[in-house]
C-alpha cells in the first residue's frame, strides 16, 4: 500500500510539514509505504490548461510532478496538507490540486481505478477550530468530485509559530490515527 503525503507549506519543517508527517507516520505503522513530498521543493509548474490530459493519461508539462503520474494513478491514499492563507489553501497547495485535473475524463467521470482515500490536513493561526470549516468542506467536496474518498478534514488551530503544533500532542496523535485509518 502506497500513501503519498504532500505538504503545501512554503516553510520547511514547520507546522504543516509536521502534521503531514504525523499522518504518514501513522500510515507507516499500519504497514504503508509512506512518501513525503513538498511541492515547494519540487520542479513543479502550474497547470497551463493545454488539455493534453483530456486525450492522454497524465500531464504534458514534463516537470518532476508529471513523473509521479503513473504512481499517483495507483496510489491507495493521499494526504494533502496546507496552511490557511487568506481564508484558503496556500499557493503551493493550490498548484498541486490544480495538477490533479488529469484524474478526470472528458465527461468529468474519474479515471482513478480505485477510490483512494484522501486526508486533508490544515494548519491555521486562528484559534477557532470552526472558523474555516466551510472552506475545508468546500475543498473536500471538490476532491470528492475528482474521485477520492475524502475523510473528515483535520485542522491544527493556533499554529502561528513554526513549531506551535508540538504543543498539541493530542492533535498529533489524532493525525497518526488518521494515518492508520488510511491503511485500514
Amino acid at each position: 500500500m502506497v500513501v503519498f503525503g504532500f505538504s503545501g507549506s512554503p516553510r520547511q519543517n514547520a507546522n504543516t510539514d509536521r502534521l503531514v508527517r504525523a499522518v504518514l507516520a501513522g500510515a507507516a505503522t499500519a504497514g504503508a509505504d509512506a512518501r513525503f513530498l513538498r511541492p515547494q521543493d519540487m520542479d513543479m509548474r502550474p497547470c497551463r490548461a493545454c488539455m493534453w490530459c483530456r486525450e492522454n493519461r497524465g500531464c504534458a508539462i514534463g516537470d518532476e510532478f508529471s513523473l509521479l503520474w503513473p504512481e499517483l494513478y495507483e496510489a491507495d491514499a493521499l494526504v494533502i496538507g496546507s496552511p490557511v492563507y487568506m481564508w484558503q489553501m496556500s499557493a503551493q497547495t493550490k498548484m498541486l490540486v490544480d495538477r490533479l485535473y488529469p484524474v478526470l475524463n472528458p465527461d468529468f467521470s474519474s479515471r482513478l481505478a480505485k477510490k483512494p482515500k484522501l486526508a486533508l490536513c490544515f494548519t491555521q493561526g486562528h484559534p477557532d477550530g470552526d472558523f474555516f470549516k466551510p472552506y475545508f468542506e468546500h475543498t473536500a467536496q471538490m476532491l470528492r468530485f475528482l474521485g477520492f474518498e475524502v475523510l473528515p478534514p483535520l485542522a491544527a488551530v493556533g499554529t502561528r509559530a513554526p513549531d506551535a503544533i508540538e504543543a498539541q500532542p493530542e492533535l498529533l496523535e489524532k493525525a497518526r490515527r488518521l494515518g492508520r485509518s488510511l491503511v485500514e
